[in-house]
Formats: structure tokens, sequence, C-alpha cells
């Protein structure tokens, strides 16, 4: 699977689309609009609508809300496979830089293209369902494609329904309790990572305690101070944000199974006092200089490059980050590559908290009113979302990309070689392996799993042992509320909390910081905020039979 660079939609488990518990009192209601009116009588017992309409050749604009995202549509095998069957042609829209300021831009002006795919935690989720910008997909599959309801997750439909009793969004990768529950081999993409041959010439210490995790950083940059030209960069981390870093937040809380709720109440992961002694040990590391200048200042793409390197000895990551970057160091120096091992735990030695994918997905998909064939657009989801679409967008092509052997589809070797080796050259040139990932349905892709690279095979490995459920904590806040209002303020604050935090200079001066920040935040409203998310949290729970 191909999660390529979603930042912090697993970090930002405290907002997202309201758990579809805001109402959607837009300003063109269900069943308003004359097209969808004039299709009443549309044949629902018939084929799909992707095949009803393969001899009419049309283009559909489809924004992606991700700057990083660049595979072309026509180019490649899957993509020219997909017009020649549904006769829909792709024309992707991103934007260059600041995603929020394009998306606003184009909500603004009224020129949201014919299909949208955003981050289900974006709080414009709510506000263009709010104001009648998207059609209800139910209504357009009712009207033009009734397939919609045998291909779509019944719990995720259930989950994106608002009170008025219409689905707007569709996710991707959706993931039940049941889910986890009957599949041992899902995985979590949140790793600790050491680098191989810095790790084992060290010892291979135990890092899961302070003390080890202390000593093991402290050899490794005494012992390797320069790699691949450049100083050792002891402890990697994501790139800060506006609202933290989710290396040093919430994948370090989830190694340390932090809660997220106690006694059916939100819980306060911020000051639990396991993840304050852990910030601490972070904290004096870098007292003593084994925080590098260059994680606090460094762009994803000079991320990368480091990665490439194998600049880092360890860090906390999502390894489906850093496909790539693994497959050139395991081509070029397979000792120099990093490997998923046990890191920082609690004073009780629990083990990792690590979560899959929630029902809410990673990203949602929507279709905008301002398309002019919404047919077209429903069809098009409807067989990406189908077991013929997933197949294609995942392995490609029959005896092009794959071969069936006894039932079992398997990818051919010069295929497997290019993956495993050239993500750019193989997406230019089959595009599976879910480089459209925007119906990625992971669950169902399972039954088709290949095996996976030398590269990152490990590292899947190594989370199936934790993998916990936690989608029930997926929590939106309406977007014109005032508890989102002052939550965004408190995230904010946190943001600019972190960093100081980490570079204390005194564990004193840690503590002053803390409580400001703890101060400023109850200033904040965060009482109010905790009570409006226990509220939806036991709403998610109900939803999902929990």
């Amino acid at each position: 699977m191909k999660w390529k660079k979603y930042g912090r939609y697993m970090a930002t488990a405290a907002m997202v689309l309201a758990l579809a518990a805001c109402s959607s009192d837009g300003k063109r209601g269900a069943g308003e609009t004359e097209r969808v009116s004039e299709h009443e009588e549309a044949d629902r017992e018939g084929m799909p609508g992707w095949q009803r309409y393969a001899e009419e050749p049309v283009t559909l604009d489809w924004y992606v809300n991700y700057s990083w995202f660049a595979t072309p549509w026509g180019e490649n095998l899957v993509s020219k496979t997909i017009t020649e069957e549904t006769g829909v042609d792709i024309q992707f829209i991103t934007p260059i830089g600041n995603e929020p300021e394009k998306l606003n831009a184009l909500i603004a002006s009224g020129t949201l293209p014919d299909i949208i795919t955003i981050g289900w935690w974006e709080p414009q989720v709510s506000g263009i369902i709010k104001e009648g910008l998207v059609y209800p997909l139910n209504e357009l599959a009712d009207a033009y494609d009734p397939y919609f309801w045998e291909v779509s997750d019944p719990v995720a439909v259930n989950w994106y329904t608002q009170e008025d009793g219409n689905i707007y969004a569709y996710p991707n990768s959706p993931v039940t309790p049941e889910d986890v529950e009957e599949n041992p081999d899902l995985t979590s993409n949140e790793t600790f990572l050491v680098r191989k041959d810095i790790y084992e010439a060290i010892g291979s210490p135990d890092m899961t305690t302070p003390e080890g995790f202390s000593a093991a950083v402290k050899a490794a940059a005494e012992q390797f101070p320069e790699v691949e030209g450049g100083p050792l960069i002891p402890i990697g981390a994501h790139v800060f944000d506006t609202v933290g870093n989710v290396s040093f937040d919430q994948y370090l809380m989830n190694f340390l199974a932090v809660p997220w709720e106690k006694d059916g109440e939100f819980y306060d992961r911020y000051t639990d006092e396991e993840y304050i002694r852990w910030l601490k040990v972070f904290r004096k590391l870098g007292e003593e200089g084994y925080l590098a200048n260059d994680i606090f200042v460094d762009t994803r793409t000079q991320m990368e490059e480091k990665l490439a390197q194998g600049r880092y000895f360890c860090m906390f990551y999502q390894y489906t980050d850093m496909v790539d970057q693994q497959k050139t160091l395991y081509a070029n120096h397979p000792e120099s590559m990093y490997l998923a091992v046990e890191g920082p735990r609690n004073s009780r030695g629990s083990d990792p908290t690590l979560p899959t994918t929630g029902v809410g997905g990673w990203t949602v998909t929507m279709i905008s009113r301002n398309c002019k064939n919404p047919e077209r657009a429903i069809a098009l989801l409807d067989y990406l979302m189908s077991e013929h679409g997933q197949m294609i967008t995942y392995l490609g092509v029959e005896g092009e990309t794959y071969d069936m052997e006894d039932g079992t589809p398997v990818l051919k070797e010069e295929v497997r070689k290019v993956l495993d080796t050239d993500r750019d050259t193989y997406d230019k040139l089959y595009g599976a392996d879910d480089s459209y990932w925007m119906l990625q349905d992971i669950v169902m892709q399972m039954k088709w799993k290949q095996k996976p690279s030398p590269a990152i095979a490990q590292l899947e490995e190594w989370t199936k042992q934790y993998v916990i459920y936690s989608g029930y904590t997926d929590i939106v806040l309406p977007v014109d509320s005032k508890e989102a209002a002052m939550d965004e303020k408190i995230r904010k604050l946190w943001g600019e909390t972190l960093p100081g935090l980490l570079l204390a200079s005194s564990e004193e001066a840690f503590d002053t910081l803390l409580e400001t920040f703890i101060e400023k935040r109850r200033s904040l409203g965060y009482e109010e905020v905790c009570k409006k998310k226990t509220e939806y949290l036991k709403q998610a729970k109900e939803k999902l039979g929990l």
C-alpha cells in the first residue's frame, strides 16, 4: 500500500468531520438539483454505470489537496485502462505550495473542480458540506448508479451519513473494529526506526527505557560522528508544523500506550506523566547537543534527501512515508537501511498501541455541484470502489503486470523489479500499487497482497503485533462551533510550545513553560473543548457498536 506523505492524518486525532454529527443545512438541499430529478427513472437493475457510459468520452477535473501528488493521468497502463473501461479521462489539479490557501481560494471563488479529495480532518470538509457545495452521493447513486450500494462499505456509509440522512463524502481505506479483529495482517504505519549498521555496531541495545535510549543515542553519535559526508543526526523526526510534531507528540504517545480516553471521558494525552517523563528525556538530550538543528528547520524535501542518505540514527516515523528512500538505501547499501525496533515504553513496560486506519479512512472524496456530469463522476467512484477497480489500481492489468497462478494474482518479475527499485519509473509505466489511492480499500486488497519488497518487509511485519483500533477517536468539532475555534487556538499553542519544551535550557525551564501552556490552554476554553469531544467520543462509539 502506498500512503505517501500524509503527514498528520493519524496525528490529528482530535478534529475532523464531526463524526457526521453536524447537520448539513446547505444552500441546496436534498433532491433540489434539476439534474437528479430528471433521472429518477434511471435503470436501477441494469449494469453498473461505468459500463453503461463507457462509450461516451468525458473529461473530469479532480482536485487532490496534496502538493506532493504528481502521478499524471493517461500516460501509464492503469490510467489508460481505466479511461478505456469507463470513458472518463482525468485532469488532476493539485496545489502548489500551501494546500489550505489553494482550497480556500477554490471555495471562495465558487470554482471547486468536479471531484475533490482532501483529508478527512480538514475543517473545509464540513464547511463544503454545510454550504451545499457538493452533491449527496446517495442521491447521485439512486438517480444514476445504484451500483454504489453494492460496492460501498455500509459501516463507512453510516459513519459519514449526516443528520439530514445524506452522505456527501466517501473515504479511502476505511477500517472497522471488526476488520482489525478478523485481519491479523493489518499493519500500522507508525514505527521506531534505527539505522541497521549503526544500531548493530553499538550492540543492538535496548532502547525502551530512558537510560537505554539515551546511552544508545550517545554511543551512535560518538562512534559515527559523520555519515555519508555529513554529520550524523542522532534523533530524526517528522517536520514541525503549526500544531506540533507528530513524532514528538502523537507517535511518542502511542509508543508509550498513552490512552485516548479514561472512564469514558476524553483524556488529556499532552500532560500524561509518562509522556512528560519522556519529553524530558529528549529535552536532556537536546541540552547535551543530541537534538540537531536540522530537525527543527528542515522541510519535507530536505528530510527525504537525508533519509535517502541514511543520515539519521533513530526516529519515530511513519514508514510508509519513507518507502522510496528505504528502497534507495537497500539498493545501494543494504546495511545502511532502517529497521523497526522496540522503542520507548512507559514505566510499566506496556506494549505500544499503534493505530491502523479508522472507519473514517485517510482522505475523503466528494463530487462538486459544479460538476456538469455528476452521473459520470459517481459511476467513476463506484468503479474505483469495486473489486474490479481495486484490482486494477492495486495490481494493474492481468497478463501485463501480473498473472493468475492457481487462482492467485502474482506480479510479473520484471514489474516487481521496477516497483522495488524505481518508484518514479514504475508510476510512469504502470501506475498500479495504489498510485491512484483516492478510493483505495486496504482491507479488500489484502486478499491479493503481494510479497513486500525486502526493503520494507521487516518494517511492515514489525507493526502487526501492536495494531489496535482507535478510529472512534477520529473526532471533528463542527467547523462553525465555538469549541472548534477554541481547539484550533489550543492546537496552535501546542505547536508554539513543543519546540520550546524540547529546547528548554533546564528541567526547571521546561516545567515553567509546560505550566504556562496548561494555564493558557485553560483560558482558551480547554475544559469546554474536552466536554464537547467527550460527547462526540460517545457518539462515535455508539455508531461503531463499541
